[in-house]
């Protein structure tokens, strides 16, 4: 339960409130399961507060210091926290569902099962971050930092992801249909098993990418550099390749059923076992 005395502070605004801070360095305020819905809290600095299952929904904390909290089980629907920080964060289990997070950092901070439905994250820092499992159905991610993110297992169906950059992320096993992934930047990304039915990759940069045995059909990666990616046992049928750069891809095992291959450029790619667009298996 939250201290009332430490809650009584916050209230009285973000000034009064830094001012206490300053002058009681050693205390750690507890805030946790307060009910903080709808203030003002614009500029607070809260880092490394415990703040578990407080409610935080439609509370406005732009380029609020939430650096280090305990944010476990809380309440952040839809929370203005444009500029916030919340580097290394605790957010586990919690709910983000419509929050307003533009240009936040992120990076670092644990996000694991937490709901991030239609969450705004563009030109978001989550580099880092711990997203495995998370649900980030329709979340606008539009030119966001998630290289080196760990984002196994997360629902990213019909997300924004335009301009991102998700070089080195874990993406394994993890579900995009239909997502917006134009120019998106995969260098050396983990999409092992991934489901990419019906994606948008047009000119995403994927070079050494990891897409063994994801699926891929009927996705479209137009143009798309795809150079010494892992596409062993991936299924590209009915894909759109034109113009798409597998040179020296590991395409074994691959279908490519029915796909568009026009201006694609398979130069040195293995397509041992692969079957073509014609049906017919590669020797």
């Amino acid at each position: 339960m939250a201290n009332p005395e430490h809650l009584a502070l916050l209230k009285m605004g973000a000034v009064r409130w830094l001012e206490w801070r300053t002058h009681n360095g050693a205390v750690e305020p507890d805030l946790s399961e307060a009910d903080l819905s709808g203030i003002n809290l614009r500029g607070a600095d809260l880092q490394g507060v415990n703040l578990k299952r407080v409610d935080l929904s439609h509370t406005k904390l732009i380029a609020a210091n939430l650096s280090n909290a305990i944010l476990n089980n809380a309440n952040l629907q839809a929370a203005d926290l444009v500029e916030v920080y919340l580097c290394n964060a605790e957010l586990v289990d919690a709910s983000l569902m419509q929050a307003d997070l533009r240009d936040a950092n992120l990076s670092g901070a644990n996000l694991i099962g937490t709901d991030l439905r239609g969450t705004n994250f563009k030109r978001a820092d989550l580099s880092g971050a711990n997203l495995i499992g998370t649900d980030l159905r329709e979340a606008n991610l539009r030119g966001a930092d998630l290289s080196e993110a760990r984002l196994s297992r997360a629902n990213l169906s019909e997300a924004n992801l335009m301009a991102v950059n998700l070089s080195q992320a874990d993406l394994s096993n993890a579900t995009l249909y239909n997502a917006e992934l134009l120019t998106a930047h995969l260098y050396q990304a983990n999409l092992t098993k991934a489901n990419l039915i019906q994606a948008h990759l047009g000119r995403a940069y994927a070079s050494r990418a990891n897409l063994s045995e994801a699926d891929l059909s009927k996705a479209d990666c137009s143009w798309a550099n795809l150079s010494k990616a892992n596409l062993q046992g991936a299924n590209l049928s009915y894909a759109y390749l034109r113009g798409v750069n597998l040179s020296g891809a590991n395409l074994q095992g691959a279908n490519l059923q029915g796909a568009e291959l026009g201006w694609a450029n398979l130069h040195k790619a293995n397509l041992q076992g692969a079957t073509l667009p014609d049906g017919s298996i590669h020797r």
